[in-house]
């Protein structure tokens, strides 16, 4: 083999390893630009001392979990004492996420840091979904998702989950197989969603069956993903390398391994198509997620009754709750939304991963399963800037 195609292979198999369903490469986060994390420093004086506080609470809801960190949340600021949230529709995923699901959860969760922010504040965000009326099941448009009316109110009170949202990350590392996830630790999530309209629930270590089924599905899903070529490139098409990337556009999926930086700047790492599904960018990539997968103490679920808009924001809102309150207890997590996707090559393990978890009755849908566990720290991931959020 020549020595080209040799290091095109290897770059894109630790390439592949950033990609699908992550918003940054764990464990690979040096020379990640400071400027490309500042959000996570909270906001400064000058906007704590504002006599308008929309932008102090907009600056710890844009800290929130987002697919493939595209972060596609525009605010209108235009009339005073109120925020209206639209989705930019020049950040979806068509591909991985063709019915925009993942999107309106990614809603829900920015929604519900805001109104952790207020609360913070002394002010009651009252939340009309969908004002102008809800998205098509199928697609996404101008209409707003959500208008939040703010006002002053002294028997507002806050809510400890406040204190993690900059201590919040999600982590696609390892995990401590030798330690389980308490059951106390358990409690405080399924606490933590109350009273969302939604089923939680988890599986551990005492459930060693359970444990694999859970492990294979999401090992399948992975495969898939990674060996769809228009999935692939999906997550291709918003992969930042290295710091001046990272540092111009400051979202998308984040990849700083000096390696593949190096081969970047020397232009050996090919962007523009998808890697063969026997490329060792390929099958490096499905053994190593198979170790996470097997590193892996528990797993987390959240099944709503229905699945259209409103509940697809909500089962947001619950989502960014729960891994507050994971982080509270000194947890990791990371979800795993390939098996959940609507695209048709999923159809095997979005059907097996629906009849694991019981929901099979018509429009039950599973919207969040995620891995669990105690793992090392892991860097933010990057946020742009405030002002890019607004437009009035």
């Amino acid at each position: 083999m020549q020595r080209r195609n040799f290091i095109r292979i290897a770059g894109g198999g630790v390439v592949a390893a950033a990609t699908l369903g992550s918003a940054s490469l764990a464990g690979c986060s040096g020379g990640m630009p400071a400027v490309a994390i500042e959000a996570w420093q909270g906001p400064g004086a000058e906007l704590a001392a504002a006599s308008d506080p929309r932008r102090w609470l907009l600056s710890y809801a844009i800290l929130a979990p987002h697919s493939h960190n595209l972060q596609s949340w525009l605010v209108d600021l235009g009339t005073p004492g109120e925020i209206v949230l639209r989705c930019d529709a020049k950040r979806l995923l068509p591909q991985t996420d063709p019915l925009s699901r993942q999107i309106m959860m990614s809603h829900g969760t920015f929604l519900e840091l805001l109104d952790l922010a207020a609360r913070e504040r002394g002010l009651r965000a009252d939340f009309t979904l969908f004002p102008e009326g809800a998205f098509a099941p199928d697609k996404i448009d101008a209409r707003p998702v959500a208008r939040i009316r703010l006002t002053p109110d002294a028997s507002v009170s806050k809510d400890p989950l406040f204190g993690q949202i900059l201590r919040r990350h999600t982590n696609r590392s390892v995990y401590d197989l030798s330690r389980p996830v308490p059951a106390a630790a358990w409690a405080a999530m399924a606490e933590a969603v109350k009273p969302n309209t939604l089923r939680f629930g988890y599986v551990g270590l005492e459930q060693a069956p359970a444990l694999a089924l859970h492990r294979s599905i999401a090992a399948e899903a992975w495969r898939i993903e990674l060996t769809t070529p228009r999935t692939i490139m999906e997550s291709f098409e918003v992969l930042r390398v290295g710091s001046a990337e990272v540092a111009q556009h400051r979202d998308g999926l984040t990849l700083l391994d000096p390696m593949v930086v190096t081969l970047n700047r020397l232009g050996l790492f090919d962007r523009s198509k998808a890697p063969a599904p026997d490329d060792y960018a390929t099958t490096s990539q499905v053994k190593d997620f198979g170790a996470k997968l097997a590193s892996t103490p528990g797993f987390l679920w959240m099944v709503t009754p229905t699945n259209d808009r409103e509940a697809q924001v909500n089962a947001g809102r619950a989502y960014a709750r729960v891994q507050l309150a994971a982080t509270a207890q000194g947890l990791a997590m990371q979800p795993l939304q390939q098996a959940l996707q609507e695209y048709p090559e999923q159809a095997r393990p979005y059907r097996d991963i629906h009849q694991l978890l019981e929901a099979t009755q018509p429009s039950q849908t599973v919207q969040m399963w995620a891995r669990v566990g105690y793992a090392s720290p892991v860097s933010p991931a990057p946020r742009r800037r405030l002002a890019d959020f607004i437009r009035a």
